[in-house]
Order: structure tokens, then C-alpha cells, then sequence
């Protein structure tokens, strides 16, 4: 079977980048598991904020905002920063971070809009643009859209092994051979993983699991909550549908690429954060769950064609932020792939912060 390009992995990276490249390409996309999505896409928090994953991340979710709000995806939701009398110069290192940037931040009582807030929690910092965000629906557009342009989609297909011959990959699945002249690396916690079997140093990716617990508490969260964090980064929760709410440690475990599970003891410290700022009692666990979130040694995305690997393309390292920035990220990595102009919501934006020549020009 021969393709311009083969994707290794079809999560959000995947996804996206086969649907904006389709058109110009035949492609092919191969994922590991039985269903598309598994590890980390369909585990998501599900929400979009602007200043998630910091300011150099926030260009590519802004600029996202568009696409993501016309095709319905997004729904209204809003973030609060809190923190402690103690926590003032974290709130203000916070704003001095996104300053210019365009994102709408407003000091508030964090009071007027969480009731029963423990009083000790003084500070609140408000990001109104923050929303739902329907992660299952986007994901499955972005397949549906690359299979309307004639990309192949295999499950249940793990790389084995590639090898570059003649200016193509062969690439080796335990099924029928494939033959590609790109190969794409958007497998997510298992990015370095992929480049080891196709012969291409790692860049340093990591994963990590994070825990999320969903509650039901007395009282039920209020209308119009919105997700709320603590500044320092040790918990967040948002309200869901049905009087639920989510709640995490905000953790980050270093773990092994693979099926990550709950721990009850990450759950129980997820909970007593939660009892440490609201007066609500946790009337039931109803569900609990990890996922992996994969990170560069610099915490930003990685994409780009592998300076020491022809033909070899990196789409991965997207922490927990690939979803929200899915639009630009496939936009930008498609013109880079495809080697044509950026279309123009993402013009603007320098590919060069996140080349993987940034590691190799460290080697």
C-alpha cells in the first residue's frame, strides 16, 4: 500500500493533521489500539482556556478560537484563578505573563462567584473567555473530514519497525507493508517510542498521568460555576452536566507509556484539596480515571520535519493542550509538512519556537 504520507497515531494530533492534509495528499493513519483516541484524547478535562499551557502555547489556542466556536464545539463556561492572601505575587506574575497577549483577565471576589469558598481564599483572577469544549465531537470531525478526502484509517495497527529506502519509508506493522514518502509521529506519550522504531533519535518526550475524579457533593454545584483553579497549581474542578462535578490533584506523575489507571491515593488528596477550599461535603465518587499527557523537555509542542531524519515529521508534545490548540497546531504543521503558506489565522505565528531542530542543536 503505497501513501505520500503515514501518521502513527490517530488521537488529536493525528486526527487533525490527517484532516488538513487529506486534501492534498493520500494518506494513511495508523493507530495502535481498537479505537481511535483511547489514551489521552478521549480522557480529556475538556475545557479551552486561552492561558492554559502558558504564553507560548496561547497563541495557538487563540488563534484556535474561531474555527472551534463556528463548528459548535465550545461552550460557555469561564475560568477562575484563586489563591491566599500569601499567593499576591503569583497572581500578579500571572497577568504580567499573558500581558499584551489579547487574553481578557479581570481581578474579582472570588466569593461573589463560589459559594461556600473557605474565607481564607481572598484572591480571584478571572478568564471569561474560558469554555467547554465537546472533545468527542471535534475528534470525530477531524476523522470524518480526512476520510471524506479518501485518508485510510487503520485500527488495531502498531508500528513495528520503519526504514527509510530510496527516499521512502517502509513501514512495518505485522500487517500488509506500507510504503510512504513522510512519516508522520503524532503517537503521543509513545512519540519517542515511534522515532526509536523508525530509526530517529528521541527529543526528550515524556509522559505523565493525571487523575480525575467525578463527584457528587451536598451542595450540588451552582449554576453559572465556573472551572476553578488554585494559582499554585495543586487543584482544579468544573462543573458537568447533571449537578456533577470533575475535580483533579492537577498532577503530573512521570509514567511509562501505557494504559494509565487511577491511584485511590491521588484520588483521596484530589478530594481533601477540594474539602480545603469549599464547604461542600463529597456526598459520592462516582467515577474516577487517568490519562497521559506528553511533554517536551521545554513544554511546547513539537512540529516539524526532524533535521537528522529526511521524510520524518514530528507532530507530538502537546501536554493537556492538544485539543484545545487543534486547529492551529494542524493548520501550522500542515503548511510545514506540505510546504506551503500558513493559512491566514495562523500567520502570524512563528513554526520556529517549535521546530524539533530546538533539541538537536543542543545534542
Amino acid at each position: 500500500m503505497r501513501y505520500d504520507i503515514a501518521i502513527i497515531g490517530a488521537g488529536i494530533a493525528g486526527a487533525s493533521l490527517a484532516a488538513a492534509v487529506a486534501p492534498h495528499a493520500r494518506v494513511v493513519i495508523l493507530e495502535a489500539e481498537e479505537r481511535p483516541g483511547y489514551h489521552a484524547t478521549g480522557r480529556s478535562a475538556a475545557f479551552w482556556s486561552e492561558t492554559y499551557g502558558g504564553p507560548w502555547v496561547q497563541p495557538l489556542t487563540s488563534a484556535s478560537e474561531s474555527a472551534l466556536r463556528t463548528g459548535g464545539f465550545l461552550d460557555a463556561l469561564g475560568s477562575l484563578q484563586i489563591g491566599r492572601a500569601a499567593d499576591a505575587s503569583k497572581i500578579d506574575a500571572f497577568l504580567r505573563a499573558f500581558e499584551g497577549s489579547g487574553v481578557p483577565l479581570e481581578r474579582v471576589d472570588p466569593h461573589s462567584m463560589i459559594p461556600g469558598l473557605l474565607p481564607d481564599w481572598t484572591l480571584g483572577l478571572f478568564e471569561p473567555s474560558c469554555a467547554y469544549i465537546d472533545v468527542a465531537a471535534l475528534h470525530a470531525s477531524y476523522l470524518a473530514e480526512a476520510r471524506r478526502h479518501g485518508a485510510a484509517l487503520l485500527l488495531d495497527t502498531p508500528l513495528s519497525r520503519a526504514t527509510r529506502e530510496g527516499g521512502v519509508w517502509r513501514v512495518e506493522t505485522g500487517g500488509a507493508p506500507i510504503a510512504a514518502a513522510i512519516l508522520v509521529d503524532a503517537a503521543g506519550a509513545w512519540a519517542d517510542q515511534v522515532a526509536g522504531r523508525a530509526g530517529v533519535a528521541p527529543v526528550g518526550i515524556r509522559a505523565f498521568r493525571r487523575n480525575m475524579v467525578q463527584l457528587r457533593t451536598d451542595p450540588a454545584p451552582p449554576v453559572g460555576l465556573p472551572h476553578v483553579s488554585d494559582i499554585n497549581g495543586t487543584f482544579y474542578f468544573k462543573p458537568e452536566v447533571g449537578g456533577r462535578l470533575w475535580l483533579s490533584p492537577h498532577d503530573e506523575i512521570p509514567a511509562e507509556p501505557g494504559d494509565a489507571q487511577p491511584e485511590e491515593i491521588d484520588v483521596a488528596i484530589a478530594i481533601d484539596r477540594f474539602e480545603h477550599a469549599v464547604d461542600w461535603r463529597v456526598a459520592r465518587v462516582e467515577h474516577r480515571w487517568a490519562g497521559l499527557r506528553s511533554f517536551a523537555p521545554d513544554r511546547l509542542p513539537v512540529y516539524g520535519f526532524d533535521p537528522e531524519a529526511p521524510g520524518f515529521f514530528w507532530c507530538a508534545g502537546q501536554g493537556g493542550f492538544g485539543i484545545q490548540t487543534a486547529p492551529a497546531a494542524a493548520a501550522l504543521a500542515a503548511a510545514l509538512l506540505l510546504g506551503t503558506a500558513p493559512e491566514a489565522f495562523v500567520a502570524a505565528i512563528d513554526p520556529a519556537r517549535y521546530a524539533p531542530n530546538r533539541f538537536r542543536s543542543l545534542a
